[in-house]
């Protein structure tokens, strides 16, 4: 799977999922940090990436509908160190690569995944 990791998250998450075998790219890998959110989403339109960040804007689907995105992942940890975002993030590995992801939004908290589609 293609993943595009948000600036707000470590670039140690992105090399997290390429150690789970994805194609992982950070926003700060590819020098976007700072690049406003449309920007972003744009570029992961274009790349055919999902979106894993914390940003909660990309939980808008007005602003965001997901049927426009490979898919969009907004984590909601209980703290945002790195430590407990990556705890995060593997606990739901799983559901990733058995669930569609394309057209949906997930918001991922510690107890509880909610999907969204447009509409």
């Amino acid at each position: 799977m293609r993943f595009k990791t948000d600036e707000n998250l470590s670039v140690t998450v992105a090399e997290l999922l390429r150690q789970h075998g994805h194609d992982a790219m950070s926003i700060d890998e590819q020098q976007m940090s700072g690049f406003p959110d449309g920007n972003v989403a744009e570029v992961v339109q274009s790349e055919g990436r999902v979106l894993i960040t914390l940003d909660l804007d990309f939980s808008n689907i007005q602003n965001y509908p997901p049927a426009e995105y490979p898919g969009i992942i907004v984590l909601r940890p209980p703290r945002q160190d790195n430590a407990t975002v990556q705890a995060l993030l593997l606990k739901v590995l799983p559901l990733m690569t058995d669930e569609k992801l394309a057209g949906k939004l997930w918001i991922v908290e510690d107890q509880k995944v909610r999907v969204r589609s447009s509409g």
